[in-house]
């Protein structure tokens, strides 16, 4: 009977130190409460607990984690509607203030940034959604960030995913962008034909001058200017004359003659000497 009784012992003694020791995982931790009150946290490693009067009701990883908010409906303050996702990155700092201080961390994280994300977006305008991304983000960390902290949990990055508008609004912004490109392609084309009319002016200005400054020098000018204006004459009487629309108003090749030989002739007429 003796050696039966250290056998009962033996296993008595075996299966109580099986049942007080706990392994927790690298990167968790445990709670522990002992006849159903909070009494200590299990760290990474080997741990002992007192069978029946201790019990882990809660063993959670510490590693920051990533929550995926589904598409949710929003309206600014301009009054569109718009279907925003984000996802948010967070993680447990205190397991024990998580744990009962709130019943289900993840679904209340989730709802709070429905919340957060409805109430920014209802602060901005429309145009400002897409260019204020950036400080929407801040703003949704900042306002979650602070919410969350009695829960001993810390929201580490909030990222607004896509921001989708009606297809009415996306057609509006499309066809407001294909009026700005036509805009500023017809100011592009006015200001080269305002440069291609200025430069040709130029030209005929500088062809005019050193005209002048040849013909000032030489005592057959007036036979060559008349020469010149003859030849021009016949070319734009020979142009008019293929159009099978145009008027030809002929003009006195005399008068034009004297005239322009009078301009060239005259003190008046711009120089190089006087530029």
């Amino acid at each position: 009977m003796g050696p039966s009784i250290f056998a009962i012992l033996a296993l008595v003694v075996v299966g109580y130190t099986v049942g007080s020791v706990r392994i927790i995982n690298q990167g968790n931790q445990a709670l522990v409460e002992r006849l159903g009150r909070y009494h200590r946290k299990l760290r990474p490693g080997l741990n002992f607990v007192v069978p029946f009067l201790d019990v882990i009701v809660w063993e959670e990883s510490m590693r920051e984690r990533l929550l995926d908010v589904p598409p949710q409906s929003a309206i600014t303050r301009d009054n569109v509607s718009l279907e925003v996702d984000a996802v948010v990155y967070w993680k447990i700092l205190d397991l024990e203030r998580t744990y009962y201080e709130i019943e289900n961390v993840e679904t209340a994280i989730r709802e709070l940034v429905v919340t957060t994300l409805r109430s920014e977006i209802g602060k901005m305008e429309f145009e400002q959604t897409f260019s204020s991304r950036d400080k929407l983000n801040q703003a949704l960390l900042d306002q979650l960030d602070e919410a969350t902290e009695p829960w001993g949990v810390k929201v580490t990055r909030v990222e607004v995913q896509s921001i989708q508008p009606p297809q009415a609004v996306l057609d509006s912004m499309q066809q407001q962008q294909a009026a700005e490109i036509k805009r500023r392609a017809t100011v592009l084309e006015a200001q080269g034909d305002q440069e291609a009319t200025v430069k040709r002016a130029q030209g005929t200005v500088d062809s005019i001058r050193l005209l002048a400054d040849a013909l000032k020098e030489r005592a057959d000018s007036r036979e060559i200017l008349n020469f010149l204006i003859a030849q021009r004459y016949v070319d734009a009487n020979q142009k008019l004359g293929e159009s099978k629309n145009s008027k030809v108003v002929f003009m006195d090749p005399k008068n034009l003659t004297e005239s322009l030989t009078h301009l060239i002739s005259s003190d008046d007429f711009p120089n190089h000497s006087d530029s």
